[in-house]
């Protein structure tokens, strides 16, 4: 009997895993059906009353905004990638691995660092693009009259 469940994980973890993602893009069907369904109810409507719609924008259905992420996004991906590959390290490190397994930890950290960088420059690219770019935390711009 032990043995069967211990066989049993693995095919229970890639049934459950294709499972989820089955679920995941059923509900982005249903959530990009009756978006759809909404726009064309009022643009019927409109087109009832003589007012001509814009026609719905691609992000909407992409579910991307602009095609870009922004520097906040970049940032939160790189500093979750950059400390899971400092645990990784720490924990192989910790567990008593040898020096060929820690490595593993530079994966995630070289991708997070990556990540940094790249929101730095998507940053400066928005703070050229806008004049000025968006206040800063604690800087005092943007915080109303005074």
């Amino acid at each position: 009997m032990h043995e069967f469940l211990h066989d049993s994980i693995p095919v229970l973890a890639i049934v459950l895993g294709i499972t989820c993602a089955m679920f995941g893009m059923y509900f982005d069907f249903r959530k990009k059906r009756d978006l759809i369904q909404l726009y064309h109810a009022e643009r019927m409507a409109a087109i009832e009353k003589g007012i001509e719609l814009p026609p719905l924008p691609d992000e909407y259905l992409s579910g991307r905004s602009g095609g870009h992420s922004s520097p906040a996004r970049t940032r939160r991906t790189g500093l979750i990638l950059l400390f899971l590959g400092i645990a990784i390290a720490l924990g192989l490190w910790a567990g008593g691995a040898d020096g060929d397994a820690l490595w593993l930890g530079l994966v995630p950290i070289g991708l997070g660092l990556a990540f940094l960088l790249a929101a730095v420059f998507e940053f400066r690219e928005l703070r050229q693009s806008n004049g000025s770019g968006p206040p800063l935390p604690g800087s005092g711009r943007g915080t109303g009259p005074g």
